[in-house]
């Protein structure tokens, strides 16, 4: 089965670069099933280029053109990052007035050891960034990292974003199976590092 590197969801183009994590979310979709409205998003390998990625792209965009295109699938979109910023770049030349936004979970300094941010200034309109938690503790349990400190790296991350001038949401997972999180304390440390804040209901069944 031929990878599915771009995906429709709600009339949007979202782009499934890799199946790696640096997280093993309690909560993941993944978890539970292998597709998202029927399309598999579980990758037979991790070979494909941005070549592959922008062929599929352009497939999907002039059957179905979105002004929005959202980095997000099965796994952590930043892992792939020179990929990322290639197929950015060619839907930013091409389509100048589409908005993309990066759904990540905010680990990428801490994994290329360096402040990748400034790299994706004028690429990325937006960073959604899951920091699922008001306490490490909270973080850990919710979002099982495979690294320590990664809480810090994610606010870290979402500081840097914001000093960059580049638009950016600190979202926290709301009612998993009856949990509840501390929703004041998680907006306080968005607003303080310069994010907005989003609560996103969980969703039992996925889409």
């Amino acid at each position: 089965m031929a990878n599915i590197l771009v995906y429709l969801l709600d009339g949007k183009i979202y782009i499934n670069l890799t199946n790696r994590c640096t997280n093993d979310c309690i909560f993941c979709l993944r978890k539970d099933k292998d597709d998202v409205v029927g399309q598999r998003l579980w990758l037979d390998n991790e070979n494909s280029t941005s070549e592959d990625v922008i062929e599929q792209f352009n497939k999907i965009y002039t059957s179905t053109p979105s002004n929005e295109v959202i980095f997000c699938g099965y796994g952590e979109p930043m892992m792939k990052l020179d990929v990322l910023k290639e197929v950015a770049k060619y839907i930013k030349t091409k389509y100048p007035n589409t908005k993309i936004r990066i759904n990540t979970n905010g680990h990428a300094n801490f994994v290329y050891k360096r402040n990748v941010v400034p790299e994706l200034k004028g690429l990325i309109d937006e960073f959604s960034v899951s920091l699922n938690g008001a306490t490490k503790e909270e973080y850990n349990e919710l979002s099982q990292p495979k690294f320590e400190e990664a809480y810090e790296e994610v606010k870290k991350f979402i500081k840097a974003c914001a000093v960059e001038n580049i638009s950016v949401v600190a979202s926290v997972v709301e009612g998993y199976k009856g949990r509840h999180l501390d929703l004041k304390t998680c907006e306080q440390i968005a607003t303080d590092l310069g994010a907005k804040s989003r609560v996103r209901e969980w969703i039992p069944k996925g889409y």
